[in-house]
């Protein structure tokens, strides 16, 4: 829902001079403020309202047993937690309401706090008389939004140089395939994830040619190539990876690396330093990628090659040559992604694995407003949220199944249609360039 106002204002010169009009027009979106109060809303009627069958106590476990200390167990009253939690609900929708009605940006950090207080308030309330492993949530967390991050970034990249990469699931998936088979045969991981960076770039050098030398829809092509690898992977799985199993789908995975001293830390040290390599080149990779974008002439190269191509080839940048090489960079960032199920989380190759995480990658870019940093958070709401199911089904929480197994999607909907609000993407993205 969005209003818009105008202020028309004039100035008059010297006699005989024209009048000059000036007009502004200022655009209120006012989604933001009404998905805050409509789970305001929620808040109130389920965490203070509703009561729960148990103790009245929510337990929250804050260690573990490597921790150089133990943190104590946080212990609350789960009505009063509710009750606190959802006036705090309250007072930031009407300050976000405050916002809009002064034509001012709902900043993302104030969102971000929102999400953390009804997340804690709705698990204070699913765990009344249980007891709510933090650290498992967190590592589970990372684990999940691991390949989603990779793939976020790909998208960054992509649509920063002016592509739209929807090919995400199918490098995600070509990725995953190749290291299964790489690794099996070489007895190797880091072949394995070799191999996955060259698969999707594969999937990006089609992407890239037929969008920019031959300037096919490039929604239209990554479509088609989503479902090509799909259709490949299932195909060669059925007829070569199952009946040989053992040789071609047993890959060698990467173990967790316990990092020294950080990883004993409560809390942060489980979730961030007992992880695999892929993790910790996933921790580089963002930094990489946000310093290269914004910090170098690399990155100005990108930028200006999907903001504004005419000028940029003004200025001798060939633009065509900067896209191909870009996505095809984009797609090897995917790879890893894809590496990271059949090297990190399952051991094999199963038919269509990667489940959507492709298209889920692609709504964080978009919910991170096609910036690094914003879009791994973004992917680290996505798999928390993922994870939350699993947690939600061993504390015994009264949310049905089905509704767990929708939370994912729910929230993307949610992330995506409800708080992005007014966002631009890069001026020339999805756009053929023409010399």
């Amino acid at each position: 829902m969005t209003a818009v106002t105008s202020n028309v204002g004039s100035s008059h010169g010297a006699p005989g001079s024209s009048v000059v009009a000036l007009a502004t027009a200022e655009v209120k979106s006012w989604k933001a403020p009404i998905a805050l109060g409509s789970f305001a809303v929620i808040a109130v009627i389920l965490f203070a309202l509703v009561t729960r069958a148990g103790t009245g106590i929510s337990t929250f476990r804050l260690s573990t047993s490597q921790d150089f200390f133990p943190l104590p167990a946080l212990q609350l009253p789960t009505r009063a937690t509710g009750v606190v939690v959802s006036i705090l609900l309250i007072l930031i929708a009407l300050a976000a309401a405050f916002l809009v009605r002064q034509s001012r940006r709902v900043p993302i950090w104030v969102i971000v706090i929102y999400a953390i207080l009804f997340m804690f308030g709705f698990l204070a309330w699913a765990a009344s008389g249980g007891t709510v492993p933090i650290p498992g949530l967190l590592i589970g967390t990372v684990g999940l939004a691991t390949p989603l991050i990779f793939g976020a970034l790909s998208g960054v990249i992509s649509e920063r140089v002016g592509v739209v990469n929807i090919a995400i699931e199918g490098q995600l998936l070509a990725g995953a395939f190749v290291a299964a088979i790489v690794s099996s045969i070489t007895r190797q991981p880091v072949v394995g994830l070799l191999a996955a960076m060259v698969a999707g770039m594969l999937v990006s050098f089609v992407l890239a040619a037929f969008s920019i030398k031959y300037f096919v829809d490039q929604i239209i092509v990554g479509v088609v190539l989503n479902v090509l690898v799909q259709g490949l992977t299932s195909f060669l799985y059925s007829t070569l990876l199952s009946p040989n199993a053992q040789a071609l789908n047993s890959p060698i995975q990467f173990p967790r690396v316990n990092i020294p001293v950080l990883s004993q830390i409560p809390i942060i040290g489980p979730v961030l330093f007992q992880q695999t390599v892929i993790s910790y080149i996933m921790y580089v990779t963002v930094a990489l990628v946000y310093f290269g974008l914004f910090h170098t002439k690399w990155g100005l190269r990108l930028r200006s090659s999907g903001e504004h191509p005419q000028a940029a080839d003004t200025v001798g940048i060939n633009v065509n040559r900067t896209r191909f090489w870009n996505v095809s960079l984009a797609g090897a960032i995917a790879g890893m992604g894809g590496a990271y199920y059949t090297l990190v989380v399952v051991g094999a190759f199963n038919k269509e694995m990667t489940n959507g995480a492709g298209f889920i990658a692609l709504a964080a870019v978009i919910f991170g407003r096609w910036d690094p940093i914003r879009a791994t958070m973004a992917a680290l709401l996505f798999g928390f949220a993922t994870n939350l199911q699993n947690v939600l089904g061993v504390i015994g929480s009264p949310v049905p199944s089905e509704f767990m197994l929708m939370l994912p999607y729910v929230v993307t909907i949610f992330a995506v249609a409800g708080l992005v609000g007014r966002v631009r993407a890069p001026a020339a993205s999805g756009r053929p360039y023409i010399k």
